[in-house]
């Protein structure tokens, strides 16, 4: 299939995967700096466009990976799916309520579909996790708690955006574990000069709790660390990575049973990789997708109520 990207930023990343694994045709990358189209012209061989409007309503394109800032997502999905262009589109989909029914009532309309690139379900790890809970590998899940910690690397992630751009993809996780479980309660507390922000919102179902826990204001040097505790009838799983931003990765998963602790030896797969393979085996085939527009906007409408009752505290 044909794909245009929309961005230079994380859009040269997806670039650089549709080239390493071979399973798109033509690419084509809008831009507005020319030097960083030139530069991945010459070194991924793809098509460039200064114009949006041309790639957008390119009638060689088959899809439209959108990876411009969350703010502009609503109206270039909707100038996609008007063209007859599939949309891929970068976390976090959309920035307000408004915006999420206005690209799920075009989807609709256009008959064309968008997927949205949330690749934690395509992590190893995190695949461990829902499959032992699918299977009952340990018995009956009990409780589960998710935690992101970064330093404060990535702009302004206070209390009034901290849950729709750092805690998105564990909300979105926890949505597809336990099927869509209503948020419970939730507390936080910020440094609002600094802008960065600690968060833990509760799920409880009859048979199980789970906790979300994203904090932005850890010390520089602390390493951006992902994570779970997992406890089930007959076993705990724990798994963390931490990255120090330089090359370095520390990560492991560990069960802990009868047989005392054991590692689970984790598949060394790229979960964005998986992700955008992925989406483009079911934009060609027609199947269902755990990508889905649904799928993300639960996550993100769990995100706007979160952030509502954050709000709600502060006043």
């Amino acid at each position: 299939m044909n794909i245009g990207i929309l961005g230079t930023g994380f859009g040269a990343y997806h670039a650089s995967l549709y080239h390493q694994t071979g399973v798109a045709g033509r690419v084509v990358v809008f831009g507005r700096n020319e030097e960083k189209l030139k530069k991945l012209k010459e070194e991924l061989g793809v098509e460039t466009s200064t114009s949006i409007e041309e790639v957008i309503n390119d009638p060689g394109l088959d899809i439209i990976d959108i990876c411009l800032p969350s703010a502009l997502h609503k109206q270039y999905t909707l100038m996609a799916l008007e063209a007859g262009k599939h949309v891929f589109c970068e976390t976090p989909v959309c920035l307000t309520a408004e915006d999420a029914l206005a690209m799920k009532r075009a989807e609709t309309h256009y008959e064309k579909r968008v997927l949205v690139n949330q690749f934690i379900k395509f992590d190893p790890a995190y695949q461990y996790l829902y499959e032992a809970v699918q299977q009952k590998k340990y018995g009956r899940l009990l409780k589960v708690s998710l935690i992101r910690e970064t330093p404060p690397l990535w702009g302004n992630l206070g209390l009034n955006s901290i849950t729709t751009n750092l805690m998105i993809h564990e909300l979105d996780y926890i949505n597809w574990l336990l099927n869509g479980a209503a948020v419970t309660s939730v507390w936080g507390t910020q440094d609002a000069e600094a802008g960065q922000a600690l968060v833990q919102a509760t799920f409880n179902t009859p048979q199980i709790n789970a906790q979300v826990t994203a904090v932005s204001l850890m010390p520089s040097a602390y390493p951006f660390t992902v994570g779970y505790e997992a406890y089930f009838e007959h076993a705990k799983l724990e798994f963390y990575e931490k990255d120090d931003m330089q090359g370095g990765i520390d990560t492991a998963l560990y069960v802990y049973g009868q047989a005392g602790r054991q590692e689970i030896l984790l598949d060394k797969i790229n979960p964005y990789e998986q992700s955008l393979r992925h989406a483009l085996e079911c934009f060609r085939d027609g199947t269902k997708s755990v990508l889905s527009l649904n799928h993300a906007l639960s996550a993100i409408n769990t995100a706007f109520e979160l952030k509502k009752r954050l709000t709600e505290l502060l006043h």
